[in-house]
């Protein structure tokens, strides 16, 4: 799919489905920051404070172009639908859409360790000016399932959590941050922050198969988040970024 741009948003995006955007590259004259919550909220609480932030800044709700979220445990593909139609439902009342597609990138995941009792808004990207010339971007969350597919059938080697299914399966997912990182008109080297979400061991799979492929990127690691992936049966997620401005709020 190509790039599409957003009117109002100074940024452009490579369309996923409807839940999300595959990721969100920004417009010239503008960069992409990355806020990340200290005391992450209630969700629904964090896009409040999603929208004072934007307002305190002089930025229009239009600007947020990626969330993270975080949630007590994997859903089931049934009770993921039904939380993507509340989550999607909020950026729909905020405009946010762009001819009925969701511009907004995201990832969701479980952490295993102290998880919240709820979904919270662990972190959220937005445009602003800028006078570097440099292309600032954000890769949503994938996990081994295709593009566009959304069902069990669907998961790359479905039920293997051996060491060489998962393997397998970091093999599929970093070919889908390649594909995206690419879409948005980027390429490994303007990469400097790799997150992998998973509960399997890394000790092989971040320096033979992350790190040696990421070329340039990997003078920057891997932050490893001992999470499960946002839908049960799925294991191995990761997203990326190129910024030049993080945030903690």
């Amino acid at each position: 799919m190509p790039l599409i741009d957003h009117p109002e948003g100074n940024y452009r995006f490579l369309p996923g489905i409807a839940p999300y955007s595959c990721g969100a590259v920004s417009a010239p004259g503008f960069e992409i920051v990355h806020v990340v919550s200290q005391r992450p909220l209630p969700y629904r609480a964090g896009f409040e404070q999603i929208a004072g932030h934007l307002a305190a800044n002089g930025r229009p709700k239009a600007a947020l172009c990626g969330v993270e979220l975080r949630s007590p445990a994997p859903f089931s593909f049934p009770g993921f639908a039904a939380f993507n139609a509340e989550y999607a439902a909020i950026l729909q009342q905020w405009g946010l859409f762009v001819n009925g597609v969701n511009p907004v990138a995201r990832t969701n995941v479980a952490p295993v360790i102290h998880p919240p009792a709820e979904p919270v808004l662990y972190g959220f990207s937005y445009s602003r000016p800028c006078d570097s010339q440099r292309l600032t971007f954000i890769v949503a969350g994938a996990g081994e399932l295709p593009e566009g597919v959304l069902n069990a059938e669907g998961i790359v080697n479905r039920g293997d959590t051996s060491p060489h299914g998962i393997t397998t399966k970091a093999v599929f997912v970093m070919g889908l941050m390649e594909q995206r990182l690419h879409g948005l008109g980027a390429d490994w080297s303007m990469v400097n922050a790799i997150d992998v979400y998973t509960i399997h061991p890394l000790d092989t799979i971040v320096p033979e198969l992350v790190l040696s492929h990421a070329g340039p990127a990997s003078m920057h690691g891997v932050r490893w988040h001992y999470t499960r992936p946002p839908i049960t049966e799925i294991e191995f997620e990761m997203d990326l970024r190129g910024t030049r401005s993080e945030l903690i709020l």
